[in-house]
């Protein structure tokens, strides 16, 4: 019974500790452990870029919802020229550098027609052009170096 007292006081205590921090602004959202846990890139810029790719693939593509895709176009389109700005993360082995490049040139066309399409397109040419965003930000992830 002591046993589960200290427990249950402990885990009140840093669930206490956690909060406070959040609130004070010394611990950032994402390191708190009561909040969703990262997605484990290794570069900030994609961890940035899948905040809000994530949710739009899971929940407002299978429902269709359009209207909240080109509601975060922008963003998203902002995010992923960050990735292009970003160019080839450090730490990319030799070998895979030049397929890097090419992925980036291959992403960022995408997001130029996403883009277009997330403006004045159809549903039809959005969802497409979406897909292509999101599968050629895969292909990336799935080089980057992992840290």
């Amino acid at each position: 019974m002591k046993r589960l007292s200290v427990g249950i006081i402990f885990a009140l205590t840093t669930l206490c500790l956690s909060g406070a921090l959040q609130a004070s602004g010394r611990l950032h959202p994402a390191h708190a452990s009561v909040t969703a846990p990262q997605h484990g890139f290794s570069v900030k810029q994609y961890e940035a870029f899948h905040d809000v790719l994530h949710p739009l693939e899971h929940e407002a593509l299978p429902k269709k919802d359009y209207r909240r895709i080109r509601a975060k176009s922008a963003l998203l389109v902002k995010r992923g020229q960050a990735i292009v700005k970003l160019g080839v993360p450090a730490g990319t082995s030799d070998g895979q550098k030049e397929d890097f490049a090419k992925g980036l040139e291959t992403f960022s066309k995408a997001l130029a027609k996403f883009k277009s399409d997330a403006r004045r397109g159809t549903n039809a040419q959005l969802k497409i052009s979406y897909s292509a965003v999101h599968d050629s930000f895969e292909m990336l992830a799935g080089m980057l170096p992992r840290g």
